[in-house]
């Protein structure tokens, strides 16, 4: 018989969290020697990234739903194999087209695996203050990852960039190990929304794929502002169906909580500027700069460690102060970060980026798990699934579309440093109205 504890579901769903985020991170640093290899503009690169995280974002609402239908451990069971599955198929893609399309299945794979992973922890942890310092912990797989994920990014990329895939298969068997040492999550029955996931996708889509190519050939263009059209369309008909709907995947009740509507728009902040900056920074050190993948790594590594000791700290933060110190000040950190690069983008000075780096690592990391741990106190347990795919949808949308915008800022190369400054500041004033609205967290 195998034995069960808390830990070992804390340690699984920490390294869920590791996986997903890794592969967003760890790709940033390979883009160029990708487009290199396989060709492609600027746009055909950010669907390398948007391509995971527009899946990823479409289908955590489905996998909310999925998690309390079939139990929160069956259902990250699913999402690791998955994504095993999907980093084979991105490793040996032999188009730009291929590695698209493998990494639009890991995104939806990374779905299924992050609401489990929350949904997981707290079942582990009932007791709000453990589970506080438990969020902390689990939040450091995500940390851990933007430790390695840059370094290593560009340490495998400097031998081929396909291990950049080949290097989650490991960790994914490993993870399908210990899911035999976690105990039987329990179902609930609950009924899936079709229509509305569709209209989900259609928003998504239509919204990223619009910014996408209207930075690469215009937003006049025709099949830009069709896709623009079908996005607000999508948007209005999915807000009718969760009104109206017998089983809808996003209740909108969810939303009379304060404390949800805040941490939803902080999920969402953060996510503009730290997968935004990453993205931004990463292509700043290496095509304009000229750094190698390696070096351009390595330039993360001081903010990835700050972010480690962040998610440490928060819940022992949270407790003592209340969750509304922690994620003002960590947001405000943030803003201090893209401040720097803003001011010094025309010195060409990777020491001014590695500081900008450290500031929004470890503000990020400081703010988010005591922002997660208001979602979670908003919610029933029995709603906690739905209520982290909520979540992670709206952080998930914040990167896809930082990333989608930023993107065809620096479509410019003879005006990158000004396309990198106004990308900063954008994400600095969408972090700053966060952080403003989260200074009205009820403290308890």
């Amino acid at each position: 018989m195998t034995t069960s504890t808390p830990r070992a579901a804390l340690l699984l769903a920490s390294l869920g969290f590791f996986l997903i985020t890794l592969d967003i991170l760890i790709v940033n640093v390979a883009l160029t020697s990708i487009g290199r290899e396989l060709g492609g503009s600027t746009s055909g690169l950010q669907w390398v990234i948007d391509s995971y995280t527009l899946l990823f974002a479409s289908l955590l609402l489905f996998a909310g739903n999925l998690s309390d239908r079939i139990g929160a451990k069956r259902a990250i069971g699913w999402g690791i194999a998955g994504f095993l599955l999907a980093s084979v198929a991105c490793a040996i893609a032999p188009t730009l087209g291929t590695l698209i399309g493998a990494r639009a299945v890991q995104g939806a794979a990374a779905a299924v695996m992050l609401p489990a992973s929350m949904a997981l922890v707290r079942e582990a942890f009932p007791d709000a203050r453990e589970r506080a310092h438990a969020l902390g912990i689990w939040a450091v797989g995500g940390a851990v990852a933007g430790a390695v994920g840059p370094v290593l990014g560009g340490a495998l990329t400097t031998l081929d960039w396909r291990l950049v895939f080949a290097i989650n298969l490991p960790v994914c068997v490993v993870m399908l190990g210990m899911l035999l040492r976690v105990a039987p999550s329990p179902r609930r029955p609950s009924r899936f929304d079709p229509v509305g996931q569709v209209l989900a996708l259609l928003t998504l889509a239509g919204l990223v794929f619009g910014l996408i190519e209207g930075g690469a050939h215009g937003f006049g263009t025709g099949y830009v502002v069709a896709a623009l059209v079908v996005a607000a369309a999508s948007l209005v008909g999915f807000l009718v169906v969760q009104a109206r709907g017998r089983s809808p995947m996003m209740p909108l009740d969810l939303f009379r909580s304060s404390g949800m509507r805040i941490a939803l728009g902080v999920g969402f902040a953060f996510m503009v500027g730290n997968f935004g900056s990453v993205f931004v920074l990463s292509l700043y050190l290496q095509q304009h700069l000229g750094l190698s993948p390696l070096l351009a790594g390595l330039v993360f590594l001081p903010s990835a460690a700050c972010s480690i000791v962040g998610n440490v700290v928060s819940g022992t933060l949270a407790n003592r102060f209340g969750a509304r110190v922690p994620v003002v000040a960590g947001l405000t950190t943030m803003v201090l970060g893209l401040v720097v690069v803003i001011v010094s983008a025309p010195f060409d000075s990777w020491v001014a980026v590695a500081v900008c780096a450290v500031l929004t690592g470890a503000g990020g990391s400081v703010a988010m798990p005591p922002a997660t741990s208001v979602v979670l106190a908003s919610v029933p347990a029995e709603r906690s699934g739905t209520a982290s795919a909520v979540f992670n949808t709206f952080r998930q949308v914040g990167g896809a579309v930082a990333i989608a915008v930023f993107g065809a800022l620096l479509a410019d190369r003879a005006h990158f440093v000004t396309g990198t400054q106004v990308s900063f500041v954008v994400a600095g004033a969408v972090i700053l109205l966060a952080a403003v609205a989260a200074t009205r967290i009820r403290t308890t």
